[in-house]
């Protein structure tokens, strides 16, 4: 029995723009991530198809034992092992009100110190507080928000000012010579946005809206992504279901993940802990889910065998996912749900909305089929050796590498991939794992260089009492093509080859160690310059002098002897040496980029090239022209060093 889910991001682009921001903002911005669905046992369902018609089942909740309104007794905050009533069973006397409240009256009246325990009087709790007890009902409600399982002693925080709401998004796309809107988040759509409108319109409509080019691509690269996961960890056969979602087939595995309710729910779960808003649906056809994920009554619906006609009867003709020119002729002649073209004759219907009409409405009754084309995840290339007894010796290793390098060579140049990251993982005898990784600056296929790197790092693997196995794999891999060689036929003088070099140098001092310094389009010099790859491009230097060595963050200077505004510093101390000044040249004087920051709209350095008097040569700047206060402070820094 086919079984398939249809999985629905109903704001693809928008939550996709969003966490796109968040991401970008850095660590210490703050993340609002959409709310959590609801666990499996709390998540309405609703099983469609019956003959009764569709209805939607919830579990009844729980009594709530956190209000102020419960029983005495019954709330958390008042035992840590609730009872029915409040008083202690045995102390017959509590239970009367009149004799209790006379006791209680005379124990009032007693000296504090004569006074008896409330458990002595027959209560089963102290009022007194314990730091072991959460204290009242919000404190429980803040440990479970906060994750913070722990109940603290301490006074109760102030409660953390609320995130600021974020305006209503919408995406924007070019038709012909309109901008229109492709998409719009749930804020947007409740202010009467909608995908279709004129960009200028809902400008008008909503003031402060915030607005994004629609960028296709990168949709279809997440829902991608999205697929091979899906294939990866919930199913075999997940594949992409038009510009917002997923078909899942969960025949044979729902049963996996507890159900197909509870695997669902999982599956909601982690679209909402990623920040993406979904629905989903489970029927025996891939149209009936796709039509109930998207027009169904709850976020997640499963249909019954069989159930088809009687679920997507009052659903509209657009969950059918009909030509716009069907869907205007069944306007024009009051069609409006599914149910309404199943009571039609095949005939009419056919010459009236064409084959497609039909086609798309016997696949969602279950009529005709509707194959998906799942994806199918690339494991990464790899080359294993088994071995009859257990190998320890270095050279043992090495001619098994050697071996599995022949292996791994042969298999990528089938596919014409070459290697970037390889992985050599071994497993001991006692279950513990060993594995070294080594990496090239430029894709290779040279099983005599790559042997090479991996000996470079033979000796960090502890083989205790020995492998079993061995394993390498090609984490990362790029095309390779054929490349034009300089030489004498090409007319250029040759150039020698520094890969090699530089992969030997990362396997030695580190990969991050090794880099070139690129030119950057920026006024301000420590924006100027980048690391870039030992071998990658890098951008001219412009003609302006600058010092072969920047101080990063530049470094205050004291003792500066300089006449404003324009004369460069006679003397000056620097790490509690002072230098006298020969030579100068200058000011360069260099604004801020008040396009970057706020706080440098009015910002100026005035910078000086000067040579003491030993011939050292420094680069450094004042802060502000001389003039007006708003430029700077006048300090001093010495911001790099010449050769």
């Amino acid at each position: 029995m086919r079984r398939v889910a249809s999985l629905c991001l109903t704001a693809l682009s928008t939550d996709r723009i969003r966490q796109e921001r968040r991401r970008n903002s850095g660590p210490s911005a703050r993340i609002v991530v959409a709310p959590a669905a609801p666990p499996a046992d709390r998540l309405s369902s609703t099983p469609l198809g019956r003959p009764a018609g569709p209805r939607t089942i919830a579990p009844q909740p729980a009594p709530d034992r956190l209000g102020e309104d419960a029983a005495p007794g019954t709330r958390i905050g008042d035992c840590s092992c609730p009872r029915g009533g409040g008083w202690r069973p045995g102390a017959r006397w509590s239970r009367d009100s009149g004799s209790r409240e006379a006791v209680m009256e005379q124990a009032e009246a007693l000296p504090p110190h004569q006074r008896p325990s409330i458990r002595e009087l027959g209560r089963r709790t102290e009022a007194a507080e314990t730091p072991f007890r959460a204290r009242n009902v919000e404190d429980i409600q803040r440990r479970i928000a906060t994750r913070d399982l722990l109940p603290s002693v301490a006074p109760p925080r102030a409660a953390a000012p609320a995130a600021p709401a974020e305006p209503p998004l919408v995406t924007v796309a070019r038709t012909g010579n309109r901008l229109l809107v492709a998409a719009a988040c749930d804020a947007a759509r409740a202010l009467g946005l909608h995908p279709g409108m004129a960009a200028t319109q809902a400008r008008a409509l909503v003031p402060g809206l915030d607005v994004c080019d629609a960028d296709p691509r990168a949709d279809a690269a997440l829902l991608d992504a999205l697929a091979l996961y899906a294939a990866r960890r919930w199913t075999p056969r997940a594949a992409v279901a038009g510009a917002d979602g997923l078909f899942l087939d969960l025949s044979g595995v729902a049963h996996l993940f507890g159900g197909e309710e509870r695997m669902c729910a999982r599956i909601l779960r982690f679209c909402a802990r990623a920040g993406y808003r979904a629905r989903i649906a489970v029927a025996g056809t891939p149209g009936a889910a796709h039509a109930l994920a998207r027009f169904g009554p709850a976020p997640l619906s499963l249909c019954p065998p069989g159930g088809e006609p009687d679920a997507l009867a009052p659903l509209p003709l657009a969950a059918l996912r009909l030509e716009e020119d069907a869907l205007a002729t069944a306007r024009r002649l009051g069609l409006e749900r599914i149910g309404d073209l199943v009571a039609m004759p095949r005939g009419p219907l056919q010459r009236r909305f064409g084959r497609q009409t039909l086609t798309r409405l016997d696949q969602a009754l279950g009529r005709a089929a509707e194959p998906i084309d799942p994806v199918v995840p690339e494991e990464a290339p790899r080359a294993e050796l088994r071995f009859a007894e257990p190998i320890a010796t270095p050279e043992a290793i090495a001619q098994a590498m050697a071996e599995l390098m022949a292996r791994l060579i042969d298999d990528l140049a089938k596919a014409g991939l070459a290697a970037r990251i390889l992985t050599l993982a071994g497993d001991r005898v006692d279950g513990a794992a060993q594995s070294i990784t080594i990496g090239t600056a430029r894709a290779t296929r040279d099983s005599r260089h790559l042997l090479r790197l991996l000996g470079m790092k033979i000796e960090t693997i502890e083989p205790g009492y020995g492998l079993d196995a061995l394993r390498l794999i090609a984490v990362r891999t790029e095309p390779l093509g054929p490349e034009t060689v300089a030489g004498a036929l090409t007319g250029e003088p040759p150039s020698a080859d520094l890969a090699p070099l530089v992969d030997r140098l990362a396997g030695r001092i580190g990969a991050r160690h090794l880099f070139r310094l690129s030119a950057v389009e920026s006024d301000v010099p420590e924006r100027s310059v980048r690391r870039t790859g030992p071998l990658g491009a890098v951008h001219p230097w412009p003609d302006y002098p600058r010092p072969v060595r920047l101080l990063s963050p530049p470094e205050r200077v004291e003792n500066v002897v300089a006449l404003l505004p324009d004369l460069p510093p006679r003397r000056f101390t620097w790490r509690g040496r002072a230098y006298r000044i020969a030579r100068a040249d200058g000011p360069e004087r260099i604004f801020g980029e008040w396009w970057r920051r706020t706080a440098e709209a009015e910002a100026v350095r005035d910078y000086f090239q000067v040579e003491d008097e030993g011939g050292e040569r420094f680069w450094l700047y004042r802060r502000g022209d001389g003039v007006d206060v708003a430029t700077g402070d006048l300090s001093w820094y010495l911001h790099g060093v010449f050769a």
